[in-house]
């Protein structure tokens, strides 16, 4: 019964050797075929820094107190298509999925604002005095880059991209300051000390955005890729119909990141 046992552990391990020799060659040529016919493959991770920003600063921003980008990270996959024999240009296709985000404390004079009261009651009309803002989006980016070979280490790219939002939060608190109710002229509705009125307008975000990227990328070793990638939002992050904020704010992001090609 062990001649058994063993024998048939034998077969198993060799049987196993052999099926993953045979992934292992399959993998292999599936690379030299799609490099043959000029298209390549990474992977890469990386970080989102920077924040939603009108341009240029309205009157209505007085004062940037602080500013904090949060932690954004994100995961991508490209395929690139090279073209020619030289094989300088090409076309990158990817598929990335990103956080963005930020916080900050501004000090505002007439800034559209609609908050929850004390009571619950929804307050409208024009804010000044001190606003801390988070801004939170989970996306799903499709960029569509141009790309042109510098040397064999270093590759330069350019295009635009198109996000869909899963998830986002625009939201925050108001305090140290006053609201003029309905019209810039109205009531003035003070709020001081500890009690901080709550806004939320994370309906309103936009769910689909687009931009445009540029960036480099350095091969430091075989496999390893280092890059940084300038993103710039062409369209509001909220929706069209949105009108509490009188400003367009776009989404700028610097990513820097790391991947293997393989």
């Amino acid at each position: 019964m062990k001649k058994l046992y063993f024998s048939i552990l034998l077969a198993a391990m060799t049987l196993l050797g052999v099926n993953r020799a045979e992934a292992q060659t399959d993998r292999s040529y599936g690379i030299i075929r799609s490099a043959l016919m000029g298209l390549h493959y990474e992977v890469k991770a990386g970080i989102n820094l920077g924040g939603a920003s009108p341009l240029p600063l309205p009157r209505e921003i007085r004062e940037i107190d602080s500013y904090s980008p949060t932690l954004c990270i994100s995961i991508e996959g490209d395929v690139i298509k090279w073209f020619g024999e030289k094989q300088k240009w090409g076309v990158m296709l990817g598929l990335r999925m990103e956080n963005k985000g930020m916080e900050t404390h501004a000090r505002v004079k007439n800034y559209g604002m609609a908050y929850f009261g004390e009571g619950g009651e929804l307050m409208e009309g024009y804010w000044t005095g001190m606003v801390r803002t988070r801004y939170r989006s989970t996306l799903f980016t499709i960029p569509v880059l141009a790309t042109y070979k510098v040397n064999r280490r270093l590759r330069l790219q350019f295009g635009p991209y198109v996000s869909f939002q899963s998830s986002g939060d625009f939201s925050g608190n108001v305090y140290d300051g006053y609201l003029r109710h309905y019209d810039p002229t109205g009531e003035k509705i003070f709020s001081e000390g500890e009690y901080r009125p709550y806004y939320d307008f994370s309906e309103h975000l936009r769910t689909v955005q687009i931009g445009l990227q540029a960036g480099v990328n350095w091969k430091a070793y075989r496999h390893l890729i280092v890059s940084a990638d300038l993103t710039w939002g062409l369209s509001d992050i909220f929706k069209p119909s949105f009108e509490t904020i009188k400003f367009d704010m776009y989404p700028i992001y610097l990513n820097l990141g790391f991947g293997y090609a393989f």
